[in-house]
């Protein structure tokens, strides 16, 4: 006993002392107050932690129970202690940071901590809990950062940011349609801008010049960035919350018609087509996690929507010959209960729109919800974000709110027509034609519309995993899918498209880490995440509102050839000196001499000056020019490459 009580009075020495000498090394360092407030609030958390003991248990390191580190930024943050009655005294650090814990008794406590906070990895401690024994004395909580306005570029230099701006205003002036771009680092909305005409082309190819401008509230047509950012999300919330198995088949979330409705359609040119009975033997063992690889064995976009389709063939078709026509969403997963499939799933990997069609039926299904309004309730009015959202034009906006797309319908320009297909400028309508037709406009792989800033928020998640108060999704499962499906295919995840090593810069640029992932949209867009960077980028065109390139080429439009559309540049050009505040106009005008060389590879033979090749080799000769700043050589170059145009 005496031993026992000998080890007692020298721990409470030593404690007392450390307290001491912990307390002199710290005179200088930053003052934080902490406030008693009534209770906790109730709300989701990044971290909770108890001490003394948080893991439950005397560890080997006897220092890790005493610590717990979250994901913030600096310049924000708060943390929640519930202190128990039966403390007296205890000590309190915030990274390097103590604070001042001694007018602290028993209670809730909320503690304002923006001085202290750090862009990463932040870490609390908390140490000499007297008297000793106690258990669950302090409780610690910790919410998520949120998106602040930022009160200047933070990391992002501003030449190259000038050079990004400079080729999408030169390339507007040339032809281009519109964009908008937005930037959050470290925690902060650092930039956005928008450019260009909301519907930029008559519907006969002419500039149309009294469309008004676009803003930074224009909300654009995502196209497939809709998959991640409504399905995707959905689904790792329900994976969260314990809801959906990922291993589970299809056939016993949606029923059995899933299976036996399967037609018996031979596909034409292709090779190794299995019988029927191995067909439905297929979908019978199709899971979500087979669809978010893509690998879910479904054609890549058979047209439900168009009447004279023949599935067979995947070509146009006899009047009245698809057997798979769906106008409205019941047809519609009817239709893809009738879909047979091409390959085993999980053997190959075809990018396939029906992979995100019947994942947004499975999302329903579990739900109870149509997407659009889980998607809302869950997602995005917590986070007080008003300018995404399907359907527009049922929902408060107007057309001349969203950015056009296709000028003539889904026709390219005349040269496709059948029974339905739209043929007026698509404005506040989606432009997929299976997300409009098939599924009334809300879909799991098309149909959201948004503007780059409330995208980009909601994109800053998949950084932390919750944004302030809400926790949506753990880290575990944000690491599960956003980890490659496979080892050789390291530039897909589940859903997210990776940059795996190096497989994704055309979308991404060369330097984003091999963890950055995002995905891109037919219509121009792009949204991309670099956690390693604390880096969200979110880029947003619409290239087609444009008059179609070629009848050869009806998926090609004129604003496709122009430096601005290509969504990449933006994160490349960004990337150059990112916190480096060193001077870097030399490089980006080296840069931008390759650049302006290399556009002319794309010209092609017998192109006339208003070829939007031309114009867009035009329109980086001209930026080069404007960058040379008087350097005659620069100047001398431009000029070269100038009289090499048509």
């Amino acid at each position: 006993m005496k031993k026992a009580m000998c080890l007692i009075l020298t721990v409470l020495l030593l404690c007392t002392g450390l307290s001491t000498m912990a307390e002199e090394q710290s005179k200088n360092m930053g003052e934080m107050k902490m406030t008693l407030i009534n209770a906790l609030p109730e709300q989701g958390w990044q971290k909770s932690a108890v001490f003394p003991d948080r893991k439950g248990c005397t560890d080997d390191t006897l220092a890790m129970n005493s610590r717990v580190s979250y994901q913030g930024f600096h310049g924000q943050g708060n943390l929640y202690l519930e202190i128990s009655e039966a403390v007296e005294s205890f000590v309190l650090y915030v990274n390097n940071t103590k604070i001042d814990t001694s007018e602290v008794t028993g209670g809730v406590w909320s503690l304002d901590i923006p001085e202290a906070a750090v862009d990463g990895v932040n870490t609390v401690q908390v140490s000499n809990i007297l008297p000793l024994g106690l258990k669950e004395a302090v409780k610690v909580y910790i919410p998520y950062p949120l998106v602040l306005e930022g009160d200047g570029l933070e990391g992002i230099h501003p030449e190259a940011l000038r050079l990004v701006e400079d080729i999408i205003q030169t390339d507007i002036e040339h032809g281009f349609t519109s964009a908008q771009l937005a930037i959050v680092k470290n925690g902060r909305l650092v930039y956005e801008n928008a450019w260009g005409r909301v519907n930029s082309y008559n519907p006969d190819g002419t500039p149309n010049t009294e469309s008004p401008l676009v803003t930074t509230e224009t909300l654009y047509d995502l196209a497939s960035v809709t998959k991640m950012f409504s399905v995707n999300y959905a689904v790792q919330k329900l994976v969260m919350d314990g809801a959906l198995d990922l291993n589970t088949p299809i056939v016993e979330i949606l029923g059995d018609a899933f299976t036996e409705d399967t037609l018996d359609i031979t596909y034409v040119g292709v090779e190794d087509v299995p019988d029927h009975e191995t067909q439905v033997a297929w979908k019978r063992t199709l899971t979500s996690r087979d669809l978010l690889r893509h690998q879910g064995g479904f054609p890549i976009g058979p047209h439900y929507d168009n009447p004279d389709y023949d599935m067979a063939t995947d070509a146009q078709g006899l009047p009245g010959c698809n057997l798979c026509y769906a106008n409205n969403r019941a047809d519609t997963l009817k239709a893809i209960f009738k879909t047979p499939l091409l390959y085993a799933p999980g053997s190959r990997t075809v990018y396939s729109d029906v992979d995100y069609m019947l994942l947004c039926f499975v999302v329903e299904q579990v739900t109870g919800q149509r997407l659009d309004d889980y998607m809302r309730e869950t997602f995005y009015a917590p986070l007080g974000l008003h300018h995404i959202t399907y359907l527009p034009l049922e929902n408060g906006f107007a057309p001349e709110d969203c950015a056009a797309t296709e000028l003539n319908g889904n026709t390219r320009d005349g040269n496709v027509y059948f029974e339905g297909i739209r043929t007026e400028t698509l404005q506040g309508q989606v432009h997929d034609e299976r997300a409009a037709i098939c599924m009334e406009g809300v879909s799991g792989h098309a149909g959201l519309f948004a503007n780059a800033r409330d995208l980009a928020k909601l994109a800053s998640v998949m950084l932390t995993g919750g944004y302030g108060e809400h926790r949506f999704f753990s880290r575990n499962v944000m690491d599960l899918f956003t980890a490659p499906k496979a080892a050789y295919f390291g530039q897909w995840g589940l859903g997210w498209w990776r940059q795996g090593d190096d497989q994704r810069s055309w979308y991404y640029g060369g330097e984003a880490a091999p963890s950055t992932v995002g995905h891109q949209g037919w219509t121009g867009t792009l949204a991309m995440i670099d956690p390693s960077r604390n880096l969200v980028i979110v880029y947003l065109t619409n290239k087609i509102n444009s008059p179609v390139l070629s009848p050869d080429n009806l998926n090609k439009f004129h604003g496709s050839c122009y430096t601005a559309s290509s969504l990449g540049f933006v994160p490349q050009l960004l990337s150059i000196g990112m916190d480096d505040d060193g001077d870097i106009s030399g490089q980006l005008l080296d840069l931008l001499a390759d650049m302006a060389a290399e556009s002319m590879k794309l010209i092609p033979e017998n192109a006339d000056q208003d070829e939007p090749h031309v114009k867009n080799s035009q329109s980086k000769i001209d930026v080069l020019r404007t960058w040379a700043r008087g350097d005659e050589a620069y100047l001398a170059f431009a000029d070269k490459l100038d009289a090499m145009l048509p």
